[in-house]
């Protein structure tokens, strides 16, 4: 029997990622940092409230790089206690898989009940997997780099769209005739 991975309610949602709210970091830290940027900012529309909100993860992730450390102590922690249970895949003579299944069970099991008491609710962090990464936070922010240039390409267009429809005459002004411009009079 494959044990399945139980997430924390909170990743199963996504509300954790790389750049914002991770396990340990206060969520009424975060959503008052993003009202204080609101009310600065005071966005108008999907667009402006998008950017300040990407202000918002951005700068929280400035504001607690600490996390990550944590994580990856917590992560290494919770390694050696696999190691000591023979859980750590590198370091097994023979592949997991042909480990007796209720030895590898209660192996996993009594690791991670053990790290769960030891790290206490870092433990959260170790869940959290690759959200809790420098490198989940370098992949996630190339992505939104990349929709970021996206969506500008396309406000840029739609922008242009717009520019040129104004200096179109609207369908309004046929009933009415424009007066037309006349140039100088050529002698015959």
């Amino acid at each position: 029997m494959r044990r399945v991975r139980k997430l924390p309610p909170a990743l199963k949602h996504e509300i954790y990622s790389a750049i914002t709210i991770l396990p340990g970091e206060s969520p009424a830290a975060f959503a008052k940092l993003r009202r204080d940027l609101i009310a600065e900012w005071a966005p108008s529309g999907p667009l402006e409230h998008d950017k300040v909100e990407t202000i918002a993860r951005l700068l929280w992730r400035k504001q607690n790089p600490a996390t990550f450390r944590i994580a990856e102590r917590a992560r290494a922690h919770c390694r050696a206690l696999k190691r000591k249970k023979g859980l750590e895949l590198d370091l097994l003579p023979f592949p997991m898989d042909n480990m007796d299944p209720v030895r590898r069970e209660a192996a996993q099991q009594a690791a991670e009940e053990e790290a769960r008491k030891e790290l206490g609710d870092l433990y959260e962090l170790v869940e959290a997997g690759e959200a809790a990464t420098l490198e989940g936070l370098q992949n996630e922010l190339a992505i939104q780099e990349q929709l970021d240039g996206m969506i500008y390409e396309q406000v840029k267009q739609l922008m242009s769209l717009k520019s040129f429809k104004s200096m179109l005459p609207s369908s309004s002004s046929t009933s009415t005739p424009r007066p037309r411009i006349v140039g100088p009079q050529q002698a015959a």
